[in-house]
């Protein structure tokens, strides 16, 4: 009996295969390329230089000595100070649309009363004491509005972006109040216009 398991065995090196060294079907790599799909093989592959790149950023980023980036801080946050003796006036945000009038009496438009159909934003700056215009120093930035006069200094962060080119500020000198009109940038106004 042993004369015939050595023949076995001996027929069994002279078949297999010199690239298969188990005889163990379990431990052959799969050759069969849908065994190897997945939920990771969906998508396009990622390519590894964008992870050498975010490493190389990471990197540059810790080099840096500032705290925050520059997405982090608010803009207008540097005209920030706690320090300031002045007082901040009353002031009264209002949003303001164009109407034509098929819009206004046979409600034809696609508006509504929203924040979301309105083109401006009105900031009305109540200034008691304040007689010339001369005397108000006033700036308008993408989302920061800076008001500032010998008593009164108003820094507002404003609730939507505007286009800062085309704000206008009138001064209503009998009732001391600064009415700034500003067109709003947001990006999805293509949509309710």
């Amino acid at each position: 009996m042993t004369d015939l398991s050595f023949d076995i065995k001996s027929l069994e090196t002279l078949l297999r295969d010199k690239k298969d060294e188990s005889s163990d079907e379990e431990d052959q790599p799969v050759k069969n390329l849908s065994a190897k799909l997945g939920p990771g093989s969906i998508g396009p592959k990622k390519k590894e230089s964008s992870e050498s790149q975010e490493k190389c950023n990471l990197y540059t980023k810790k080099q840096s000595k500032d705290i925050w980036d520059e997405d982090e801080v608010e803009a207008g946050a540097e005209y920030d100070t706690t320090d300031d003796p002045r007082i901040q006036p009353e002031y009264q945000i209002l949003f303001k649309q164009k109407l034509s009038s098929e819009e206004l009496f046979l409600q034809m438009g696609n508006k509504t009363p929203a924040t979301s159909s309105c083109e401006d934003m009105v900031v009305k700056i109540e200034l008691p004491g304040i007689e010339k215009v001369s005397e108000i120093d006033i700036n308008t930035y993408d989302k920061f509005l800076d008001c500032r006069t010998s008593k009164y200094r108003l820094g507002l962060h404003l609730p939507h972006p505007i286009n800062a080119k085309t704000s206008n500020a009138k001064w209503d000198a009998k009732n001391s109040v600064l009415i700034v009109t500003m067109t709003m940038n947001r990006e999805y106004d293509f949509v309710n216009f």
